[in-house]
Order: structure tokens, then sequence, then C-alpha cells
């Protein structure tokens, strides 16, 4: 719970700023910020839970965690207040909701589940289309053995990513990951029971998150955390939890899928292709076909973004005389499209409308 602090006199003129740290239904929770240097001893930082202006309603704007706002009419009893302005912001991710990030921190377990190297190529692929830095963190290290280490260390060195080899268990590793989040509001994301709510209780031990268990039907583990939220972590910095998942979307588009992976972008920066369309399947004299590990991860996404692509071309076209379907195991089929205006079944509200004008009609005669 929050204290009630004392405001210096001097700052009671200033705009009163903050960070969203939680989004929960219509209430936010944010820490507020000074505006006097870190070093002065009389800076303060407390948390109020407010609301939304109706204004900010109205006008479609958003309010989400990381986001830097303007707070209005603070009740510093009962740590309340209202937000009045969201600042712009430097960056902006959808899925999920998060202003202001600088880098993802993509985390995956070597055993407890078992490392899955097209699952994980999946997440890069994912990571990769923020534009935002990746820092690849890989945990519970101490149930692999140092051969088992070294043969992931040069596989993904090929990848493209020199990544962080870590155990909660044992605190390996934590001290070089907690350098890394330094002053930088970082996007944790991963599987479901690699470890993330035990990492960031180790990282923020005054968080204490429920930390879920690895289901043995399917290796995977079930579902701790719900919403996105900022922790703070002690040495400076934010960090967001993001529900987990197991199977990430791919939204981008099929030409800009190439570009994800570090390995192909190698290639293209030193050659280029025969056409300027090229998807790197089959066209001839194409720079990036090859050898490379990952060449067939990428044939697979990319079937993914050309059906997604088709997707939006059916919807986004009207005279479309067909509808996708998907069926099991992501297959898409066609089927023909009934006619809207025909078939569709009048509302009830626009039948009342219709008897409401004949009713009028029928007083004027």
């Amino acid at each position: 719970m929050s204290e009630v602090v004392d405001i210096p006199p001097s700052e009671l003129s200033a705009p009163l700023l903050g960070t969203v740290l939680a989004v929960q239904a219509n209430f936010y929770q944010v820490r507020l910020e000074s505006n006097c240097d870190q070093e002065d001893s009389s800076c303060y930082v407390s948390t109020l839970l407010c609301t939304r202006r109706s204004r900010l309603k109205k006008i479609g704007q958003r309010v989400m965690v990381g986001d830097r706002v303007v707070i209005e009419e603070p009740d510093w009893m009962g740590n309340r207040g209202a937000i009045a302005e969201v600042l712009p912001r430097k960056t902006q991710l959808d899925r999920p909701p998060v202003a202001n990030a600088e880098q993802i921190l993509l985390v995956f377990a070597l055993a407890e589940p078992t490392l899955d190297a097209y699952q994980l190529s999946r997440f890069l692929v994912k990571a990769e289309s923020t534009g935002f830095q990746v820092c690849l963190c890989l945990n519970k290290s101490d149930l692999v053995t140092p051969e088992e280490q070294q043969q992931w260390q040069q596989r993904l060195n090929v990848w493209g990513y020199q990544p962080l080899f870590i155990s909660v268990y044992t605190n390996t590793g934590l001290a070089e990951l907690s350098d890394r989040l330094n002053q930088k509001i970082t996007v944790l994301a991963g599987l479901s029971g690699v470890g993330k709510s035990s990492l960031i209780n180790q990282l923020a031990p005054e968080v204490n998150l429920r930390v879920g268990e690895v289901t043995g039907k399917l290796g995977r583990g079930r579902h701790t955390t719900r919403h996105v939220e900022l922790f703070e972590l002690p040495q400076g910095g934010l960090l967001a939890d993001t529900p987990g998942f197991n199977q990430p979307d791919l939204d981008c588009t099929p030409a800009d899928l190439i570009y994800y992976f570090p390995e192909a972008r190698q290639r293209l920066a030193v050659a280029s292709c025969q056409f300027s369309d090229c998807l790197h399947r089959d066209e001839p004299n194409c720079a990036v076909q090859g050898d490379w590990e990952r060449y067939d991860h990428y044939l697979g996404f990319l079937e993914e973004a050309i059906a997604r692509q088709e997707r939006l071309n059916q919807q986004a076209d009207p005279e479309s005389t067909l509808k996708a379907k998907t069926k099991g195991k992501g297959q898409t089929e066609y089927e023909p499209k009934l006619q809207t205006k025909k078939y569709r079944r009048r509302s009830r509200r626009t039948q009342q409308q219709d008897l409401e004008e004949l009713y009028q009609e029928m007083e004027d005669l």
C-alpha cells in the first residue's frame, strides 16, 4: 500500500507527471516522478490509483501500461488522482499493450520444458518484428550439461544471437541480466512454465508473484499472469510482465518476413535478388536461398503470412463472393458467401423505426 507523501511547495505549481504501471478495468496505477534531479534528497516517488478524464475517453485516447501521463487533482490522503493527458509515446506495442518500451527480454528454458528450436524461432521472429532490441535469455541452465550449453551457444550464434544463460535456482547470470535491464522499459515474453514469474521474483523481490508448475501432459506451464503490469527493478528500470502464450501470431507481410531473420539480413547486406518482389522460395538468382538452418522455418512462416494476407484481401474486397473459414490444424478453406442484404435478418430496432415512420405517415394523411 502506498505511503502518503508531502509535496514540496516549490513543486505544487509544476505539472504532476507519472508512469502507468498497471491497468485494470477503468483504474490505473501510476507511479509519480519528481521534477528534480535524482541526486536531490528532497525528491519524492509514490503511486496513485487514478481514473481517466472523460474527455480522454471522448477523443478515443487509450491509456496503456508504460504511458507517461499528467495527473490532475491528486488526493494525497486517499492516494488517488485523475489522468488528464497522455504524453507522446516513443514506441507502442498493441499485443501486448505496452507504451515506451525499449527492448524485449525473451525467456526460454533449456529443459522442463525442453527447448524447441522451431518454437524459439517463431518467438524470435515475433520479437524482431517489433523493431526493439532483443535480449535472449535461456533459463534452467543448471538442468543441462556444459556441453549442451555450448551446443546451443554455437547454434544461436549462427542465428545471429548472443544468448545469456541463467538459472533462477542457482542465481547464475542474474547480475549480468540486471545490468541489461537497468534504466530501461523491458517487455518480458516467453512460454508459460519457463520461469518468468520466478525470474521476476528474483529481480524484484517485493513483487512476490505466484509461480505455476509445468503440466505433465503437454510439458507446458500454467498461465499465472493475467494482465500486463510494470514492475520496478531495484537498480532502476521497469519490467513488463505479459500473459503467457504458446503460439504468437505472425502478423507481418510476406515481403517483410525475411528481414526478421538476422542471418538472412546478413546475406541481403552483401548481395541482392534478381527480382525486387522476391519471396525467396523458388525464384531464380535469389540471394537468400541456401543451407542456413532456419531457412525451413522461414518457408513455414511464409506460408502463414501469405494465408493471412489472402484473408485480409478477402475481407477488404466487398465484391468478393468467397469467405475464408479456418479448419482444424490451421488449414484455410473458402466457401461461397451469402448475399448480405438479401439474407440478413432485419434487426428489431430497424423494424420498430419502420413502424414508427408508418404510423407518422398515417397520421399525416
